[in-house]
């Protein structure tokens, strides 16, 4: 009794899973969901149920704050809270605008890496990482829980990735997705590259982009996409696009 019981979860509703629970339990219950790998990603959702006592929730804020140096985030109890909901929905318009404008795969990782704040595995590679199961659960459980929001029609997994799942392409837990390493001429580790339109490997290719080049040389990261998203390459179309949709629908 009085022990606090916290959930990594990602998005199960947390009164899904206090429900029928000791009083005690549910007052010393909540949701408390790092990111991967918890030991580098500073940010820590921390989420309450109605029935967890406020001194538990602010004692965990404190702990998470000052003792593991976290950057804590109150979210409510809403599917995939608030990081998982808006980055998926970021995701899944990059995807939507890589196939409508005709991007590759490659050009999309070396836009929205680190030139714009994020890391190596910038979209494709997390996807990846994650994997592509696991993303198309995620993206399920918006659309079936999320009815009323008005950009509900994109939380549908493109056709192409519906493929991907059929075929067993999770990304690295499978060793291929987006991309494949495999041996090449000599032994050598060759990565190759998934084709969306034919979903067949084919050798990655490198991407050079004006405004990129330009971006290295701009320590700044809100000056760097500041200038990138202003820039009139194919770059800079792509962040208009992505980044314009998402923060509108972070905002609404």
């Amino acid at each position: 009794p009085g022990s606090v019981i916290a959930s990594n979860t990602s998005g199960i509703p947390l009164k899904q899973l206090a429900a029928g629970r000791s009083e005690d339990f549910r007052a010393h219950f909540l949701g408390m969901h790092f990111f991967n790998p918890p030991r580098y990603m500073h940010l820590v959702e921390l989420i309450r149920t109605e029935w967890t006592r406020p001194e538990v929730s602010c004692a965990m804020f404190g702990f998470l704050d000052e003792r593991l140096g976290k950057g804590v985030v109150i979210a409510k109890d809403r599917p995939n809270f608030i990081a998982n909901r808006i980055g998926t929905f970021g995701a899944l318009v990059t995807i939507h605008a890589m196939l409508e404008d005709g991007y590759s795969i490659e050009e999309v990782d070396k836009i929205t890496g680190p030139a714009v704040g994020r890391p190596k595995t910038a979209t494709f590679r997390t996807f990846d990482l994650v994997g592509l199961d696991v993303l198309a659960h995620v993206v399920k459980n918006l659309n079936e829980n999320l009815p009323e929001d008005p950009e509900h029609e994109m939380f549908v997994m493109p056709e192409f990735v519906g493929k991907m799942l059929e075929r067993g392409l999770l990304g690295n837990k499978t060793k291929a997705g987006f991309y494949k390493k495999q041996k090449g001429e000599g032994g050598k580790p060759e990565i190759l590259t998934l084709d969306v339109a034919t979903l067949d490997y084919r050798p990655a290719q490198k991407v050079k982009l004006p405004s990129l080049e330009m971006a290295k040389n701009i320590e700044d990261t809100a000056e760097r996409i500041k200038a990138m998203v202003w820039s009139k390459d194919r770059a800079g179309a792509f962040l208009w696009k992505t980044f314009s949709h998402t923060l509108c629908y972070a905002a609404d």
